[in-house]
């Protein structure tokens, strides 16, 4: 225990030391290590390998630091683990094995998946998914088409973005987006995509509930303490419980679609690995 306090105290008073721009530049600038826990050393070699370059000198300093920091903290547990762990609990030869297994059928899965995985999904693949399987893309929560406006209330342009943000002409939105570039804090607009109505409601920094509580026909408005205004126009609305719309769903099918083929490809590798094995007498099972 007096080991560790000692390690720790060391720590304590150097760690702190390089806290300066000039201390840390200084430090870095050599070519000898840049730091010592015990034997272990850090050189400066391995800090340039992890600092990303073009960053600026404060940038770079605060990360050596950091870095050089979590090190020691590895270097002082690795410590204090050799002398307090018995020999069977250092042991770790099963769990590095086991580890090594994993890791080298991962890599082999992705190697081969990556030379066969059709990425490719046509339209009616996805149409026809989602016909076959419309009870898993039933809504939890409303999806909408709107625009949304925030802005000072007393804008004098409030009443003509607002006015426009309900028109179905391209001129009207065109009109809207161009006041708000200049006036507005946000203008966003979601006329042709479906979004999740939770989407919106953190525009009003509120959640999905709240933002239905406040929507009287297609719009909703909110006005904060300082007077800023938030306004949405709904241009159509799905509520939960009912199947989502295919272009909302389209890009979820896609995945599915791909990570489906994927699985195909490892359960017919791991079947064929193990026909070859039987066949060549490398896999028995002994009675």
């Amino acid at each position: 225990m007096r080991r560790i306090v000692h390690i720790t105290a060391i720590l304590g008073i150097v760690l702190p030391a390089l806290t300066s721009c000039r201390a840390i530049s200084s430090f870095l600038s050599s070519d000898e290590a840049v730091a010592e826990v015990g034997t272990a050393k850090l050189y400066r070699g391995e800090l340039n390998e992890l600092i990303p370059k073009g960053l600026s000198s404060e940038d770079s300093i605060r990360l050596a630091r950091q870095y050089i920091n979590t090190w020691a903290l590895d270097q002082v547990f690795q410590n204090v683990a050799e002398e307090q762990l018995s020999k069977s609990e250092k042991d770790v030869t099963k769990e590095l094995e086991e580890y090594r297994r994993s890791l080298l059928k991962y890599r082999y899965e992705q190697l081969y998946v990556n030379e066969r995985l059709d990425t490719a999904v046509s339209v009616e693949q996805i149409e026809e998914y989602y016909v076959t399987h419309q009870e898993m893309f039933v809504l939890k929560r409303p999806v909408v088409k709107a625009r949304f406006l925030k802005m000072t209330q007393d804008s004098p342009a409030f009443p003509k973005i607002k006015g426009r943000m309900s028109s179905d002409e391209v001129q009207d939105l065109v009109e809207a987006d161009s006041i708000a570039y200049s006036s507005a804090l946000a203008f966003k607009t979601w006329n042709d995509s479906w979004i999740d109505l939770a989407v919106l409601a953190r525009e009003f920094g509120t959640d999905y509930v709240s933002l239905m509580s406040m929507k009287k026909g297609n719009w909703a408005e909110s006005t904060d303490s300082t007077g800023v205004i938030s306004v949405a126009y709904f241009s159509d609305m799905i509520m939960s419980g009912r199947v989502a719309p295919l272009e909302y769903s389209a890009a979820t099918i896609k995945d599915m679609i791909v990570s489906a083929r994927k699985q195909t490809l490892i359960s017919d590798l791991e079947r064929d690995l193990l026909d070859d094995a039987r066949d060549n007498g490398q896999f028995i099972i002994l009675e």
